[in-house]
């Protein structure tokens, strides 16, 4: 069987595609990875919601025992009775 080499042209344009198909494998691999950070954090602030939802509740329900029904003026501190 005869060898068959591939031109020096041929042979870049193969070395150029493939450097540029690891490139982007790299390139996909850190995106993933931030996806994958950002999905972590993401997480984590759904809890924090969960909790924060929790505690309004919790002393939304403290305040209409102590004080009834109505509404509290966030500036001033005063609740008006409905």
């Amino acid at each position: 069987m005869d060898k068959i080499f591939l031109t020096q042209e041929e042979l870049k344009t193969v070395g150029e595609l493939n450097f540029q198909r690891t490139d982007l494998i790299s390139k996909f691999g850190a995106i993933e990875f931030q996806i994958q950070t950002l999905e972590l954090e993401k997480d984590k602030l759904t809890e924090n919601l969960t909790t924060l939802n929790n505690k309004s509740i919790s002393l939304g329900e403290e305040l209409q025992k102590k004080y009834g029904e109505g509404n509290i003026n966030i500036e001033t501190g005063e609740f008006v009775k409905q």
